[in-house]
């Protein structure tokens, strides 16, 4: 499926797109006071693009320019633009890794949680 094909509602969709913008992490605490990290990104491909949110393990495991295949997606709204999600069933896998995710991965390699 390309990206102008999705519309609020659908699911069940898969979709293969590259990440054109990623944002830094940041922590969420949900209704249940569960705390969680997200980052959001763009995926674009040659038709358009849309936002999509990475949560917990995947914010690492993908990149900036990194080609990825959602499968089982769903595409919600959010402040009235569709937003494409993996909720609990969907799947992201990494296909290519892009220019971007070497230099992304750079200070991650200088983390050490003991430090905090």
């Amino acid at each position: 499926m390309k990206i102008n094909e999705l519309k609020a509602g659908a699911s069940n969709v898969t979709v293969e797109a590259t990440v054109s913008e990623k944002q830094e992490p940041r922590e969420v605490i949900t209704k249940y006071g569960k705390r969680l990290n997200v980052a959001n990104v763009t995926l674009s491909d040659d038709t358009g693009s849309i936002a999509f949110s990475l949560w917990g393990k995947d914010i690492e495991a993908v990149h900036k320019g990194d080609k990825i295949r959602v499968s089982n997606g769903y595409v919600g709204e959010f402040r009235g633009n569709p937003q494409l999600s993996t909720g609990k069933f969907g799947k992201i896998e990494v296909l290519e890794k892009g220019a971007g995710g070497a230099a992304d991965a750079e200070p991650e390699e200088d983390y050490n949680p003991e430090e905090e």
